[in-house]
C-alpha cells in the first residue's frame, strides 16, 4: 500500500509539473515590458544634445559670471578646476545621446530599408562627437556605447584628430546617402510631422532637402574647425560643403522648442532657482551697449531683487541701465569696493543678470545649428577667399547672419519681433558695420553674440579664431595668464575607466585645463 501511494503521489507531482510547464513562458512574462525599441524614438531622444552650461562655457568667453568665489560657484570663474562644471557635456552625451544613437543604428543594421533615418542618426552622430572633442579633446569614439552590443564597458580614448577625420568620412557617407525617394522620418524633431512650425515638413523628399542643407552646414563647421592648424585642408572641406548646399534661411534652422512646463529647459530654469549667483558678464554687455544691439533687451536685464528674479515679470531692460560683473572680481570686492556698483539694496548684486523671461525662460528654444551660424562662416570663408565672392560676398552673408538672428528672437517667450529699421539702423552701427579691414573680428565677433545660448559653439570658435579680443581673467595664475582652453575629464572617469582615462591625459598633456584640442594648436 505504501508503494502504491508513492507511485500516486508521483504521477501528481510529474502531471502537475507538465501542466505548470506548459504555461510557464506565458505565466513568467511580463506583458507590458518592452521587448524592442524604435530607433527612430531614440533618436529623436538623443536630438536633443548638450549646447554648454552657463557657468562653464559661456564663463570662458565672457558672457556670463558667477563672481562668489567659494564651493561649487568657484569653477571656471575663478581659472578653477570644479568636477561640477567639467561634467554635464559629457554626462548629457554618453549615457544619452551616443548611447542611444549607437543602439538605433545597431537596430537598423546594415541592410535596413529606413535609409533616411539611418543617415540622419549618423550626421546627429557626428553633431555629438564634435561636441564632445571640442570640449575634452581624446575621448571614447570607436568603442563608445557598445557596453551592451559588444559588451565594451571600458572603452579606450581615441586622438582627436582621428576622431574628426572619421567624422568627415562620416557626414559626407551619411549626407550622399540620404534618398528624397525613401524613408520619411516624423520623430524628427527637427524636421519631422510634430517639429516646430517653421521647419515642419510632412515629405520624405522635404525632410531630406532639409537634412542635406543641416549636413552641409555641418561639414562646414567641421572644416572651419581647422582654419588655424591646417588651412589647405579647411579651404577644401568648406569649399566641398558650400557645394553641397548649406542652409540658406532661417526655415532651415535645426533647432527644440520647450513649453516651460511639462518640457522645461533645465539649464535655464537654473538662472531662476540660483538667481543670486547668476550675472551677465562685462564684456559681453559692453559689447551689447557699445553697438546699441537690440537683441540686448531679450538677453540680459536688471531686477528689483536679484535674488527673487521670478517675482519680477517686468524687469528693467533699458539698455543704458545694464551693467556687467568685471572679470576676476570677486563678490566681496563688489560688495566693499567703492571701484564697484555693489550690493543691490533689494538683494543680490547691483548689475545686470539674464532675461530669464525670454533667452533664459525655461520655455526658450535650443538652436543646434542655425542660418545665421552658417552665414557668418560662409562669411569668414568668403572673406579668406576660400569660397568665391571676396569681400562683396562676405559683407552679403554677414548682414544677411545678422538679419537672421534678429529674426529668430520672436520665436523666444515674451518678445516681439524686432524692426527692419532697428535690424538696418544696427548694422549701420560703429563697430558692427562691415568694412574688410576688420572683416575678421567683426564677422566672430557676431557668432560670440550668435551663440549666447550656445556654449559649445562660442567657446569652440573663440578658441579657433581668438574672437572677441577679450582680456584673460588674471583673479589668479592657474592658466600662466591664458585662458581656459578645455574643460577637464569627469573625475569617477580616473576610477571607473582608469588605465584609459591615465593614457588619454598622458597623451594630450595633462588632463588640465590648458592642454589644447588638436585643432587649437
Amino acid at each position: 500500500m505504501k508503494q502504491i501511494k508513492m507511485y500516486v503521489l508521483a504521477l501528481i507531482v510529474t502531471l502537475t509539473a507538465i501542466a505548470c510547464d506548459k504555461d510557464f513562458v506565458e505565466v513568467n512574462t511580463n506583458p507590458y515590458a518592452v521587448t524592442s525599441s524604435d530607433p527612430a524614438l531614440l533618436f529623436a531622444g538623443a536630438q536633443r544634445t548638450h549646447l554648454g552650461n552657463w557657468g562653464s562655457e559661456h564663463t570662458i568667453v565672457q558672457q556670463f559670471v558667477s563672481p562668489f568665489n567659494d564651493g561649487a560657484t568657484i569653477g571656471v570663474n575663478f581659472n578653477a578646476d570644479i568636477d561640477l562644471n567639467n561634467n554635464p557635456k559629457w554626462d548629457q552625451s554618453y549615457p544619452t545621446a551616443v548611447r542611444s544613437l549607437v543602439q538605433a543604428l545597431n537596430i537598423l543594421g546594415n541592410t535596413t530599408d529606413r535609409v533616411n533615418l539611418k543617415s540622419m542618426i549618423r550626421i546627429w552622430k557626428v553633431q555629438t562627437f564634435m561636441g564632445l572633442v571640442d570640449t575634452y579633446c581624446d575621448v571614447p569614439y570607436f568603442n563608445a556605447g557598445k557596453a551592451v552590443s559588444n559588451g565594451l564597458f571600458f572603452p579606450a580614448y581615441d586622438d582627436d584628430a582621428v576622431i574628426y577625420d572619421d567624422l568627415y568620412l562620416e557626414l559626407k557617407d551619411a549626407i550622399a546617402a540620404l534618398n528624397p525617394g525613401g524613408d520619411y522620418v516624423p520623430a524628427d524633431l527637427f524636421y519631422g510631422a510634430n517639429s516646430n512650425a517653421s521647419t515642419k515638413t510632412t515629405t520624405a523628399t522635404d525632410q531630406v532637402a532639409k537634412w542635406k542643407k543641416l549636413g552641409n552646414s555641418l561639414l562646414l563647421r567641421l572644416g572651419m574647425r581647422y582654419s588655424k592648424v591646417n588651412p589647405s585642408k579647411a579651404q577644401a572641406i568648406v569649399a566641398e560643403a558650400f557645394t553641397g548646399g548649406v542652409m540658406t534661411s532661417n526655415t532651415d534652422n535645426a533647432y527644440v522648442k520647450y513649453d516651460g512646463s511639462i518640457y522645461v529647459h533645465a539649464e535655464n530654469n537654473g538662472l531662476r532657482n540660483f538667481s543670486q549667483f547668476n550675472y551677465a558678464a562685462e564684456p559681453f554687455v559692453n559689447q551689447l551697449k557699445s553697438t546699441n544691439d537690440p537683441r540686448a533687451r531679450y538677453m540680459i536685464a536688471t531686477y528689483f531683487n536679484a535674488g527673487q528674479v521670478a517675482n519680477d515679470p517686468n524687469p528693467n531692460t533699458n539698455l543704458n541701465d545694464q551693467y556687467g560683473v568685471p572679470i576676476g572680481v570677486t563678490s566681496g570686492q563688489i560688495t566693499s569696493d567703492p571701484l564697484y556698483r555693489g550690493a543691490n539694496p533689494n538683494g543680490g548684486l547691483a548689475y545686470s543678470q539674464i532675461n530669464i523671461f525670454a533667452v533664459g525662460s525655461p520655455a526658450a528654444p535650443d538652436f543646434y545649428v542655425t542660418y545665421a551660424q552658417t552665414a557668418l562662416l560662409l562669411a569668414e570663408a568668403a572673406k579668406r577667399g576660400w569660397i568665391p565672392g571676396g569681400d562683396a560676398a562676405a559683407q552679403t552673408h554677414y548682414e544677411n547672419a545678422i538679419k537672421a538672428d534678429m529674426a529668430v528672437y520672436s520665436l523666444y517667450p515674451t518678445t516681439t519681433p524686432i524692426s527692419t529699421t532697428a535690424i538696418d539702423n544696427y548694422i549701420a552701427e560703429t563697430g558692427v558695420a562691415y568694412n574688410p579691414t576688420d572683416a575678421l573680428k567683426l564677422i566672430n565677433t557676431q557668432y560670440w553674440i550668435v551663440n549666447f545660448r550656445n556654449g559649445t559653439e562660442a567657446f569652440s570658435n573663440f578658441r579657433r579664431t581668438g574672437f572677441p579680443a577679450l582680456s584673460p581673467n588674471l583673479y589668479n595664475n592657474n592658466l600662466g595668464g591664458g585662458f581656459v582652453r578645455r574643460l577637464t575629464y569627469p573625475d569617477r572617469e580616473g576610477s571607473a575607466n582608469n588605465v584609459n582615462f591615465q593614457a588619454a591625459s598622458a597623451a594630450i598633456g595633462g588632463d588640465n585645463l590648458t592642454s589644447r584640442v588638436f585643432w587649437d594648436n
